[in-house]
């Protein structure tokens, strides 16, 4: 069943990457609702609605946010709140659908941690890698003790429906 846009919203185009604005009394499709964004379906496409501006689709209510692992920073930390990051197309968050290559934690100076990841994209002409590496840099860095986080989008190794994990495949059907 159709929701309604209720004020003007901002939105990406999927998988453009591009910023649109979808107008109030749109019609909208809900597709889904993981980690924290909405991606709809209108007469004009696919769009990534944020957790902030969630509020405009009509009759949509969110869980809550997924809270930042309390207590001390573990590399875990970081790996768990990777998985709270999903391709808005594509239910399985991106360490399940093997996009992430490399996990690098350093000291810094003030005794906090500077992280860095490595990460892909299932297509390289996919406008929406640097939306989905901002979602993660910035769960990354919402962890305590993180001082610096930087997410990389490399192509090397290319990706492939062969990186999934088993959860994933579970997930999406595949086993």
């Amino acid at each position: 069943m159709p929701n309604r846009i209720l004020k003007d919203t901002a939105a990406t185009a999927i998988p453009a990457g591009d910023a649109i604005t979808l107008m109030a009394g749109e019609s909208v499709e809900v597709m889904q609702t993981l980690g924290g964004n909405v991606t709809v379906r209108t007469d004009r496409g696919l769009f990534r609605i944020a957790r902030a501006d969630a509020a405009a689709v009509e009759g949509l209510t969110l869980a809550e946010d997924e809270a930042a692992p309390a207590g001390e920073f573990s590399e875990k930390a970081v790996w768990d709140v990777m998985r709270t990051c999903f391709d808005p197309e594509i239910p399985v968050n991106i360490v399940d659908l093997g996009l992430i290559y490399d996990l690098s934690i350093e000291k810094t100076a003030s005794g906090a941690n500077a992280v860095d990841v490595k990460m892909t994209l299932t297509a390289p002409g996919c406008g929406m890698g640097p939306v989905i590496a901002e979602d993660a840099r910035q769960k990354i860095a919402a962890l305590p003790a993180v001082e610096r986080a930087k997410v990389h989008i490399v192509w090397d190794p290319i990706w492939n429906p062969r990186m999934i994990s088993e959860a994933g495949r579970k997930s999406l059907g595949l086993e």
